[in-house]
């Protein structure tokens, strides 16, 4: 019999909050974080919204997480890996673990070698000024740009270590040092996907004997002219006017009048524990993992045909990978389809993903999918990317906990085969949550969580 995993600490971090307490009563209370971004002047771009993480203006900063000894490696720590080093704080103080975090004559709570690390992450975005202020410098006599130039000289006025500041796996690089994580780690990079499959990965490993306790999940952060200009090229951001009161109301998921989302930051990280030993220690447990099923969609199935109202092909109606991974994830659990009382879906808000992702829970649940009430995200916080699924699972988790549902915004007309419409929040007897998700890239992730007595 395989050991058996639960959620013991979630460190979750959103424009909706920091700290999955702060974001379970934003979500609770339907108060949306997007706002206009204060980070650099957006007002060029079509979206000047987005969802950041900080308070009254403030951005969050990581050298208020860190060991005083620490904080000067915060310097050459890129937005995301700030980020993910907040969250793993949050997560392992949540847990009440012990880690190497804490003073030397601390004795952790488990040894070094049975802790390990997995942390989906993105294309990590160069900051502009970084940047441009070498580039400057390889102008040709014209003043244009001149790759010779770049090569001879330009390339060399980068920071000292600027590669490393933006490599993906800086994310659980950092984490690892901070609270000695030496058991098993690897860096995900399978866009919406990539916190469940760490999370998967984090299971397998504990299963397998590797680790007794792994921090596990995603971040991401796009509030970056170069990670809005991409994905607004690619048709992801609605376009919002200035000084709208309330832009949540422009992300509507699963409307077909719908134009896109907003970019965010965030995501999560969970304390995945073997039970048994969870159990020794008395903490307290959010959920178990139960199942976690993954597969691989069709290109036309995630969205990426900008003909998908007129094109007809099946591939744009059914993510065939999400319709796998889901399957898969039920049968690793134990369970059948009628057994879910609620869904965390990625619910992002772009037409031809969302339509993709509805037909794909269609074939699961059939007409049954109506009556499953959705948990939708983005609203409340903007698209997370490779945060999204980690954010999603720390939500699934506390909504078993606490046996309710969180309040659900929407400020359009959703298909009505999906549960997606303006809600408020309600309490509910939750002993099954799927999480589940496609990706731009094709990738498609499910887990279900089950309620633990």
């Amino acid at each position: 019999m395989r050991p058996r995993c639960v959620i013991t600490g979630i460190g979750a971090v959103s424009a909706a909050g920091v700290g999955i307490d702060e974001i379970w009563d934003s979500l609770c209370a339907g108060k949306s974080g997007i706002a206009p971004v204060v980070a650099f002047d957006t007002s060029e771009f079509a979206c000047p919204f987005g969802g950041e993480v900080g308070t009254d203006g403030k951005l969050i900063s990581a050298r208020d997480y860190v060991p005083k000894s620490y904080r000067k490696a915060t310097k050459v720590m890129a937005r995301d890996t700030e980020l993910a080093v907040i969250a793993a704080s949050l997560a392992a103080q949540d847990a009440g673990l012990v880690t190497r975090q804490a003073d030397d004559d601390v004795q952790p709570t488990y040894s070094s070698a049975m802790v390990g690390c997995h942390i989906g992450a993105g294309f990590i975005a160069a900051e502009a000024e970084e940047l441009t202020s070498a580039l400057v410098t390889a102008k040709d006599e014209a003043g244009e740009f001149s790759l010779t130039k770049w090569g001879q000289a330009g390339i060399g006025n980068l920071q000292p270590l600027w590669l490393l500041k933006y490599l993906p796996n800086m994310l659980a690089c950092h984490v690892t040092i901070i609270h000695g994580c030496e058991g098993p780690s690897n860096t995900i990079t399978c866009a919406e996907a990539s916190g469940l499959l760490s999370l998967g990965e984090s299971l397998r490993v504990i299963e397998r004997g590797d680790a007794t306790v792994c921090f596990s999940g995603g971040i991401e952060s796009k509030v970056n002219p170069m990670g809005i200009a991409r994905m607004s090229l690619v048709g992801r951001f609605a376009e919002i006017p200035v000084g709208t009161d309330e832009p949540w109301r422009y992300v509507r998921p699963y409307d077909t009048e719908n134009s896109g989302a907003v970019p965010g930051e965030g995501g999560g990280i969970v304390i995945l524990e073997e039970m048994n030993a969870a159990k020794s220690r008395k903490t307290h447990v959010y959920a178990e993992v139960a199942g976690i099923g993954s597969a691989q969609s069709q290109a036309g199935a995630i969205g990426t045909c900008h003909q998908v109202e007129t094109c007809g092909g099946p591939a744009c109606d059914t993510d065939e990978g999400l319709v796998d991974a889901t399957v898969a994830a039920l049968r690793d659990a134990g369970i059948v389809a009628s057994e879910i009382d609620a869904i965390v879906p990625a619910a992002c808000g772009v037409v031809a993903m969302d339509k993709a992702e509805l037909g794909g829970l269609e074939v699961v649940f059939g007409d049954d999918l109506r009556g499953i009430p959705l948990v939708t995200l983005v609203p409340f916080v903007g698209q997370l990317f490779s945060g999204a699924g980690a954010l999603a699972i720390a939500v699934g988790a506390k909504a078993i906990a606490e046996q309710r549902l969180p309040t659900r915004l929407h400020g359009g007309t959703p298909d009505a085969r999906a549960g997606a419409g303006a809600a408020e929040s309600v309490a509910m007897k939750l002993d099954h949550v799927l999480v589940c998700t496609g990706s731009l890239s094709g990738q498609a992730a499910a887990v279900v969580l089950r309620r633990v007595e």
